[in-house]
């Protein structure tokens, strides 16, 4: 082989390595790409999560305040009544 066919020989095989790099470096765009629109998809899509209910505390019941009840007053003997009685024995 002459020296010139050495050089477009190498001149051609850095040629195809070229574009075999290009080639990886698109199909690696074009993946990372499809990842964030699938992500951005995924994250508009998501359910709204049901709220769970909340557990209700028990409401403290309060005393109920008791009237007081209108003694009736007992009914009272007078002191005359009884100093009679006894003078009367």
């Amino acid at each position: 082989m002459n020296k010139k066919k050495k050089l477009v020989l190498k001149k051609h095989r850095k040629n195809k390595a070229r574009i075999k790099s290009l080639k990886q470096n698109s199909y690696a765009k074009k993946s990372e790409e499809l990842l964030k629109s699938t992500d951005a998809k995924k994250s508009v899509a998501k359910k709204p999560v049901a709220k769970k209910p909340v557990a209700k505390k028990p409401v403290a019941k309060k005393s109920v305040a008791k009237k007081p009840v209108a003694k009736k007053p007992a009914a009272k003997k007078s002191a005359a009544k009884k100093s009679a009685a006894k003078k009367s024995k």
